[in-house]
């Protein structure tokens, strides 16, 4: 790790020396920068779309807008924030195309139960969870991932997302009480597909 990467980590001054370079075209300030956010930022388009190959596709596009829309950041202090935008927004972007692509295609999972009897319950219970997750929209898993991995408060997500503060706590509602009733129904389904009548 190179010093100034390994001042970033410590120093909100150095990452806004980071942006502000990098706002005027230094590449290697911007490599910095993206290096110290890279995992992050894929850890919450892998939490938004659940599939590692769209999530690295919405990354890749979130760096590229970031690189274009950098000069236009008004203040660099919420550089974090404005990457956290850009990768939610390019999640959506890439969860629409992944709909168009695969809109056709037959979920036979939750159909036909699991196979080969797994007693596992708590293999069973992340999979329905994940089943439960991936029926969110795009904009329900975002303000999920961002309160409860990211650890934003409500205020900070709609901030973020650039939403107003009660859309951001109506869509966080919504979405807990979506996937609570989700993963209920398919634990229901489970258990009489396990023990018919």
């Amino acid at each position: 790790m190179s010093a100034p990467e390994n001042a970033l980590e410590g120093s909100g001054t150095v990452q806004r020396e980071l942006v502000e370079r990098a706002q005027r075209g230094d590449q290697e300030a911007f490599a910095a920068l993206v290096h110290l956010a890279a995992d992050r930022l894929y850890a919450i388009a892998f939490r938004i779309l659940r599939d590692s190959d769209r999530a690295e596709d919405a990354l890749q596009q979130a760096l590229v807008d970031a690189w274009r829309d950098l000069p236009d950041l008004r203040d660099p202090e919420r550089f974090d924030a404005w990457t956290y935008r850009l990768v939610c927004r390019a999640s959506y972007r890439e969860a629409r195309r992944a709909r168009r692509l695969t809109g056709w295609v037959r979920d036979i999972s939750a159909a036909d139960g699991p196979v080969g009897g797994d007693p596992s319950s708590g293999l069973c219970d992340r999979d329905e969870l994940e089943q439960s997750f991936r029926r969110l929209t795009p904009e329900h898993r975002a303000v999920l991932v961002l309160h409860f991995f990211v650890g934003l408060p409500v205020t900070e997500v709609a901030e973020t997302l650039g939403i107003p503060v009660g859309t951001a706590g109506s869509r966080l509602h919504y979405a807990v009480r979506s996937l609570r009733a989700a993963y209920e129904a398919d634990a229901r389904n489970v258990v009489a597909w396990r023990h018919p009548a």
